[in-house]
């Protein structure tokens, strides 16, 4: 490339020509004429172009390793995004296996009272009725959370110990005294999805006197007819209608039942429409001994259900049946097993007749 030595009349002289030679001598050859600043402008377009691939190629090593990072926090994020799932999957099982501790420490509770245990190694650890490990985590890091799963789930794990050796201890119970076992009123005396608590034990406004009462068995409201079973086995002591002459107070149980389970316990069954049993004879847990009524003292079809325990004055006393009924499950029985436990020695009730109580 060099300035043309005979440029064109008219034509500038700073001018360069290029010549483009075909391999086929046949062919004619190819002339570019450029002036100064084209050949500067071209020149200064390739060194731009070399210093900017120069710099792409000086740049490059630390893109790639910006966007490396990038896909890497973009994953750390995911798997950060998984862990707090599983945490919380982790948490909700925890909290559920808590729930069904509370409620497996509420029933051997029930149980032990039901059976006259000594409730001092059921009361161990904040016992009482409520739970002894913490329901929740507090929301923090997740360092920090799940090092309160992992110390939940060590007092799980000892809860579950704890509830272990209670098992057994009524296992062993149960098998060495199976005749108190089956004079102990622990079943239903309705079928399960029969019935709706009315009225429950304890202080309450008397539907006919309008006044402050104490109720000392639970009403059951149930259709008419319906099957009236024995809670445990026994004798029985009373099937019919008290003579209001002799009580009135016991005339209001309309048609009742009463059993005597051995020495500890005399169940009462009131309101019937029939009584399916007689005076003296003997009768099998779960046997039906009437049907749900509306006589005596009742304002709709239910059933009045007693339990009366001998207690260590020899006086057959009203307890709350609902700790022994152990085939139910009842609103707040945390609260309930509480109650029954820490309640003073019922005085202000109706005792029994002494054919009933014999």
């Amino acid at each position: 490339m060099s300035p043309p030595s005979h440029a064109p009349r008219g034509l500038p002289r700073h001018r360069y020509e290029i010549q483009i030679h075909p391999a086929d001598i046949q062919r004619g050859v190819w002339y570019l004429f450029l002036r100064r600043r084209h050949l500067l402008g071209g020149v200064a377009l390739a060194a731009g172009l070399v210093a900017y691939f120069g710099f792409g190629l000086w740049v490059a090593p630390s893109v790639a390793e910006r966007i490396a990072r990038r896909h890497e926090v973009e994953a750390l994020q995911e798997a950060h995004a998984a862990l707090g799932q599983r945490l919380e999957a982790t948490r909700s099982r925890l909290s559920e296996l808590q729930d069904t501790s509370v409620s497996l420490r509420v029933q051997i509770g029930r149980i032990y009272l039901a059976y006259g245990l000594s409730q001092d190694a059921v009361d161990e650890g904040g016992y009482g009725g409520y739970p002894a490990v913490p329901l929740s985590i507090p929301e923090s890091s997740y360092r920090d959370q799940l090092a309160d799963v992992a110390t939940l789930e060590a007092a799980l794990r000892q809860e579950a110990a704890v509830l272990a050796t209670f098992l057994d201890e009524v296992r062993v119970f149960e098998e060495e005294h199976r005749d108190q076992l089956s004079t102990t009123p622990s079943r239903s005396p309705l079928e399960r999805d029969a019935f709706v608590l009315t009225s429950p034990f304890g202080e309450r406004i008397n539907p006919f006197t309008k006044a402050r009462d104490f109720h000392s068995g639970i009403d059951l409201s149930a259709p008419a007819g319906t099957p009236v079973r024995a809670t445990a086995d026994g004798v029985v002591t009373f099937a019919g209608r008290y003579s209001a002459r002799q009580s009135v107070a016991w005339w209001r149980y309309g048609n009742f039942v009463s059993m005597r389970h051995g020495d500890g316990f005399v169940t009462l069954f009131g309101h019937l429409d029939q009584v399916k049993v007689k005076d003296g004879q003997r009768v099998k847990q779960g046997e039906v001994v009437g049907t749900v009524g509306n006589t005596g003292w009742s304002t709709n079809p239910h059933l009045h259900y007693e339990v009366r325990r001998r207690l260590d004055d020899r006086e057959l006393r009203p307890v709350d049946p609902r700790i022994y009924i152990l085939d139910h499950r009842w609103r707040d029985e945390e609260k309930l097993l509480v109650q029954a436990r820490s309640a003073p020695n019922i005085q202000n009730f109706e005792p029994l007749p002494r054919r009933i109580a014999r």
